[in-house]
């Protein structure tokens, strides 16, 4: 395999932390690791402890910053948190991976949304469309781009910070999403397919993946699973959509660009839009993805 390093970009982030985790599963085989973190903070300061890993700090809205980033590297992976510079920072990174003249592989995290979305569909977030123009704009730029597309990640605010905490101080999920079905992936299953796609010796064929939990089920079904995880009785209680965003979401006092990104999500939920499974993790893994299980067990209060 080449020597050269892959460059792992979101390891700072939060939400699942799959830039971290997959700059870990790219370390454990050998390969060296350039990770672009946007702050000089401790978290970059413990990289920096890693043996195999160099750490740059910039910005992927600045073409300088992600050019040096680039610099020698022939694989890389592309992710961002939430946030309204997504689709500069995107077209950014397209643009430096065309112009550096010998690259075989970029990653890039998107969402499973994009799927059903169209240049007219008005129902998404504004996070989503990003990321639609964003998967266009990475196809354009000519870049070997493969889009990796998680549909709603387990350790997203609708699961970890809202329906995981009731479960664990209450016995109850509340949440809007009625009678429709879903199904979350675990953000480690996301994070082990990226580095898969990143160490293959050969890039893969094709240019989407679509990754899911093991079956869709609604939130009946869902919260059975937190009762047996935990050994107690949890249930279901579907909210009205709009008490939720005032009595739920609103207190969780998210960016106003987060907090609709969200509250879109649980609208589409009760659309049944996210009822969808596939089969691309056990393909790529060779085994079953995680379960709420697996959410549980790191969930603090847990």
């Amino acid at each position: 395999m080449d020597v050269r390093p892959i460059l792992v970009t979101g390891v700072g982030g939060t939400v699942g932390g799959v830039g971290r985790m997959v700059l870990d599963h790219v370390r454990a085989q050998g390969v060296p690791v350039r990770a672009l973190a946007h702050h000089d903070d401790e978290r970059a300061a413990a990289l920096r402890a890693l043996s195999g890993v160099e750490v740059v700090v910039g910005d992927l809205t600045r073409g300088a910053d992600v050019v040096a980033a680039l610099a020698g590297c022939r694989r890389a992976y592309f992710g961002m948190g939430v946030s309204p510079a997504y689709l500069e920072a995107a077209t950014t990174v397209a643009a430096a991976v065309r112009d550096s003249g010998d690259f075989d592989l970029l990653v890039s995290i998107s969402q499973m949304t994009v799927s059903q979305m169209s240049l007219t569909s008005t129902a998404e977030s504004r996070q989503q469309r990003l990321h639609w123009l964003s998967e266009h704009v990475l196809d354009w730029s000519g870049a070997p781009v493969v889009h990796v597309r998680p549909t709603v990640f387990m350790e997203n605010p609708l699961f970890a910070r809202l329906a995981a905490a009731s479960a664990l101080r209450d016995g109850t999920i509340r949440l809007p999403f009625g009678s429709a079905r879903t199904s979350p992936v675990a953000a480690a299953d996301v994070a082990e397919v990226i580095a898969h796609l990143l160490l293959a010796p050969v890039p893969q064929p094709r240019r989407v993946y679509e990754l899911t939990g093991a079956r869709s089920r609604d939130m009946t079904a869902v919260a059975a699973e937190f009762s047996t995880a935990l050994g107690r009785d949890v249930t279901y209680v579907d909210v009205p959509y709009e008490e939720w965003l005032e009595e739920d979401l609103r207190k969780q006092d998210l960016p106003p660009h987060v907090f609709e990104h969200i509250a879109t999500m649980a609208r589409l939920h009760r659309e049944n839009r996210y009822d969808r499974a596939t089969n691309d993790v056990d393909e790529l893994l060779g085994r079953p993805p995680l379960g709420f299980d697996h959410l549980l067990r790191n969930t603090p209060a847990a």
